[in-house]
């Protein structure tokens, strides 16, 4: 089974996505709480502001603190990861390949031919989910494709193997 998916089309960056790494990525979601627990939109200019201020106070209470080492760096929870389900945001993906001017929509490709469209700004709220129970998905996999609001989190759109952008 191919892991692979690319977004191509009226984009200024063909990207190629492999969905067995996004385990390790930090954007990743727990969707077995994700849509139960309403995320808190933060302004990023306000989180930059705040985040700039704590380093600047601590750094005149304590003095430089010196990089990561493997004590200190975040870990991963081993367990949660091999019994979790997870997905992550499409629309870092979206922003990165750069959609061109004049494109509109961008259609999601299935193994067995099936197109399932949206325009781009829908299309930026969805999620993949690449992982259900600890296990890479692959029955229908790589990714199955979910609503931002979880709608169709029981019956997802299955077996994704690409993104055109159109």
């Amino acid at each position: 089974m191919e892991s692979i998916i690319q977004i191509k089309g009226k984009v200024n960056f063909q990207i190629t996505l492999d969905s067995t790494v996004w385990i390790f990525d930090d954007r990743k979601l727990n969707l077995e709480t994700y849509f139960i627990e309403k995320p808190v939109e933060v302004d990023p200019d306000e989180e930059y502001i705040e985040k700039a201020g704590k380093f600047w106070s601590r750094e005149i209470m304590e003095g430089a603190t010196f990089p990561p080492t493997l004590k200190t760096e975040r870990k991963f929870d081993r367990k949660d990861m091999m019994t979790g389900t997870f997905g992550i945001k499409i629309e870092p993906f979206i922003l990165n390949a750069e959609p061109k001017e004049d494109a509109k929509t961008v259609v999601f490709e299935t193994h067995d031919g099936s197109q399932y469209r949206f325009s781009i700004e829908d299309a930026k709220k969805l999620i993949f989910q690449f992982s259900k129970d600890g296990k890479m998905l692959k029955e229908n996999g790589p990714v199955y494709l979910l609503l931002g609001d979880g709608s169709n989190y029981e019956n997802p759109i299955k077996g994704i193997v690409g993104m055109q952008v159109e």
